[in-house]
């Protein structure tokens, strides 16, 4: 009797009708839900990715939310398709990181489950076109691209859009498509791709027949008439005897015989050939060894930071250049990873993981990996998958790696927390790295070190009033000096007629004595290209983009004029179009025109430069820093990029050519980031047993924050932006959101973020600021408006932010309207 009821009780669960709430990679103000068929029932999981039909004919990968047995109600839930995965992709606290994220930064889930996963687990739909059974094309009147089309589809079944392109040699072959389904010859079929495909490689193992001896032997025989059979069979019994499992690849290298002897062995049935799945990651044979002792500045800083830690969740580690924070790092990573833990070291950019990540291998081996977007999608589904069932006990990454799925986090490391490129810019979410980590180690318990030489306001001001903990790095390490620093006047070397170009006489003494000691030099240029912009002396013309307000910057390199907005680019101009006149100038510099004119002061110098447009290729960034840290380089040129955690034991003279350009922004931070990024140059120089100089070339060289550099006085320059922004009412005082309002049509625009701002401020009054033109206030074709919210710190954000989703969902349900672009950015800096 109770086994009727047991199985009784276990068909009604098999036949138990489940819904699905899913999240879809599309930005959907709300989740759908769909209804699971019975027999998928003991399939479906939160965290498992499913395929939906969405709309009339798209498919879509989507991702389960929550399970319940409620049917919506105001629309008929359409059935899942299949169930992706074996085992959940995503986790409970990945989940609730992302509802936290759709909050706080006003997105949409869809926009976080796009920004989180990496494109190798986004199933694409693409359409399929399939030849319909017994055509008979003899019967039909077709063009000759049509049989084209059917006599590949004959051969092939099927094929994709993007097939039939590529076949064609053309973009525009809907019509033909639309011609054959008119003729009832094809039809379309959606079908899912997977993207994610494992590395496979060929393996060798001998045929169980010839493991005898006996059979060994007399193959040996048989091959004395192929001697170059006889060496690849010699090469694999060499390499299998070494313990090793034998690659194809690897046998052709030791044997050296060629691909044909191989192939014969294998038709005789001698080799089995065995494709098998490897990674696409390197492995490091390194051992866990920790080789340095800390300093006795270093350890005071390491026990404060654990003792911080019993109060605190967070701890900021202000550590001057070069005081060896990264070894502080390493000990707290080793203690975290003894207690069974996973760690998250956070980079703001893919320019330091080069060096910190060969560095911190050097300790951790096989057990760091690396995640950032310079991988390509199937190594980022690798490491994903790693993260997932906890292979890598660390992992060092950009922005993007605090979305992978931990099992036991247990410490981040946010190195360089002042770096602006924590922020997300586009497209949404517009999040703030450095918030979310803290965040994240919330949700796991785990605890979060700051650390930078130049902290954000912010942070500095959250551990001075006691949210953070604070801990301080106030030496270099090893009793290295900080570098002498000297500011020179471009204006009086102007007058004086000292300026070489864009170099003093001064800054060029240095060079010359740095590179005959056998010494490198890195210079700073704010710019990258050849000219910020050509201007027609005559007329005053100046070539801008098409798309965007903006004038083309020239580079020299390309023999075009780009923007650096949207990547328009045309020839550059000899002669004025608006005028006819040939006196066109060169006005303003980048990296590329000091790249030149530094060649032809030092013609036997050895001289990179390291910049966005220099480091494009895969590994261009990689080459560039391997070839200075070896010395193959002596002068470095570079923009923010050469500022961000390198560190180069032979660099003594560090040069700014231009500070002005920094200190000169229409931003209330300007002078906060101006003193980070110009202390973080100077921090490059002389960072191991010598003493190095810095020179600041500046205009303005009595400007208070080159004082405040040169006299490393990062409290006062903290103390001064505190009371300007307490005054105008600025962040840490103040919460900002930024609406950009965008629209094609500028007439259209001015009207409708009139009415979105005036409808803001009767429910948010003197908070709500403009509308206004930003900066620059057209971007591909866009014309762009922005509303400012300022909320005071004690008012409740979440209300604010409440009437700001309320505003917008009524602004855009507005009939004149809907075509107008809303973007919200949370914490815009």
């Amino acid at each position: 009797m109770m086994e009727q009821e047991d199985t009784g009780l276990f068909e009604f669960q098999e036949r138990e009708t489940l819904f699905v709430e899913v999240i879809l990679p599309l930005s959907l103000a709300k989740n759908y839900i769909y209804r699971v068929p019975f027999e998928l029932n003991a399939q479906i999981a939160v965290g498992k990715r499913v395929v939906v039909q969405f709309g009339k004919n798209k498919i879509y990968t989507a991702l389960v939310k929550s399970i319940s047995q409620q049917a919506p109600e105001l629309y008929q839930a359409k059935y899942i398709i299949d169930v992706v995965d074996q085992y959940p992709i995503i986790t409970n606290s990945q989940l609730e990181l992302w509802d936290w994220m759709t909050a706080y930064y006003l997105c949409n889930e869809g926009d976080v489950m796009s920004a989180a996963l990496p494109a190798g687990l986004k199933l694409a739909s693409e359409t399929i076109i399939v030849i319909k059974e017994d055509v008979f094309l003899e019967e039909q009147v077709l063009t000759i691209k049509e049989r084209t089309v059917l006599d590949a589809l004959s051969k092939r079944q099927r094929l994709t859009i993007d097939e039939v392109s590529a076949l064609l040699g053309q973009k525009t072959v809907y019509p033909i498509i639309n011609s054959l389904l008119e003729k009832g010859l094809v039809y379309i079929a959606e079908e899912v791709i997977e993207k994610y495909r494992p590395l496979l490689k060929s393996f060798i193992t001998l045929h169980p027949f010839y493991q005898e001896e006996a059979h060994l032997k007399a193959l040996f025989e048989q091959l004395e008439k192929a001697p170059k059979q006889l060496d690849a069979l010699l090469s694999y019994i060499k390499l299998s005897r070494q313990g090793q499992v034998v690659s194809k690849q690897q046998l052709l290298e030791d044997s050296g015989c060629g691909q044909a002897p191989v192939k014969s062995l294998q038709e005789k049935n001698v080799f089995v050939v065995e494709k098998r799945p490897v990674s696409r990651l390197k492995a490091h044979d390194d051992d866990f060894i920790l080789n340095f002792e800390l300093s006795t500045d270093q350890q005071r800083a390491l026990g404060e930071i654990e003792a911080g830690f019993e109060e605190k969740d967070v701890v900021l580690l202000h550590g001057v250049t070069a005081s060896g924070k990264t070894q502080v790092y390493i000990k707290l990573i080793e203690r975290a990873i003894e207690k069974g833990g996973q760690v998250l070291f956070l980079l703001p950019e893919i320019a330091l993981t080069t060096q910190i990540v060969q560095r911190i291998q050097r300790y951790f081996g096989d057990a760091i990996g690396v995640y950032h977007s310079k991988f390509n999608n199937n190594e980022r589904v690798e490491i994903w998958n790693k993260v997932l069932n906890g292979t890598y006990r660390v992992v060092l990454g950009a922005r993007s790696a605090v979305f992978l799925p931990f099992k036991d986090l247990k410490l981040i490391v946010v190195d360089e927390e002042h770096e602006g490129s924590y922020k997300q810019q586009e497209p949404s979410p517009r999040y703030q790295a450095r918030d979310v980590a803290v965040y994240l180690a919330h949700l796991y318990k785990a605890k979060t070190v700051l650390g930078s030489a130049t902290p954000g306001i912010e942070s500095y001001f959250n551990a001075l009033h006691g949210k953070y903990g604070l801990v301080k790095l106030n030496e270099r390490f090893g009793g290295v000096e900080l570098p002498l620093q000297e500011v020179i006047s471009i204006s009086e070397e102007t007058k004086k007629k000292k300026m070489i170009a864009y170099f003093s006489t001064r800054l060029i003494e240095e060079i010359e004595f740095t590179l005959a000691n056998k010494e490198q030099v890195i210079l700073f240029q704010n710019r990258r290209g050849y000219a910020t912009i050509l201007i027609c002396a005559t007329c005053g013309y100046a070539p801008k983009c098409v798309n965007c307000d903006v004038s083309l910057t020239y580079h020299k390199t390309s023999g075009k004029l780009h923007c650096h907005y949207c990547g328009y680019h045309q020839s550059s101009i000899n002669i004025c179009p608006a005028c006819g006149s040939v006196h066109i100038e060169q006005k303003g510099f980048g990296t590329e025109r000091v790249e030149e004119e530094l060649s032809l002061i030092f013609p036997d110098a050895k001289i990179a430069r390291l910049d966005v447009d220099s480091t494009r290729t895969r590994n261009g960034l990689q080459q560039i820093i391997s070839d200075f840290q070896e010395k193959k380089t002596e002068i470095l040129i570079g923009t923010q990029m050469v500022a961000k955690g390198l560190d180069f034991d032979n660099v003594t003279l560090i040069g700014v050519i231009n500070a002005d350009t920094l200190l000169n922004y229409p931003d209330f931070r300007a002078f906060e980031r101006s003193y980070q990024l110009l202390a973080q140059v100077a921090g490059r120089a002389g960072r191991r047993d010598k003493q190095g100089k810095v020179i600041i070339q500046a205009y303005d060289d009595d400007h208070r924050i080159i004082k405040q550099v040169i006299d490393n006085k990062y409290l006062e320059m903290y103390e001064e932006e505190v009371s300007e922004r307490r005054q105008f009412h600025y962040p840490p005082f103040t919460r900002l959101i930024f609406i950009n309002i965008r629209h094609k049509d500028q007439n259209l625009l001015n009207v409708a973020a009139q009415r979105f701002a005036t409808t803001l401020r009767t429910q948010l009054g003197h908070r709500v600021l403009g509308p206004e033109q930003p900066m620059v206030s057209r971007v591909r074709n866009y014309y762009i408006k922005q509303v400012i919210i300022k909320s005071e710190k004690d008012a409740s954000i979440q209300k604010v932010k409440s009437i700001l989703k309320e505003t917008i969902l009524q602004f855009q349900a507005e009939k004149d309207f809907r075509s107008v672009n809303v973007q919200v950015d949370v914490d815009p800096y």
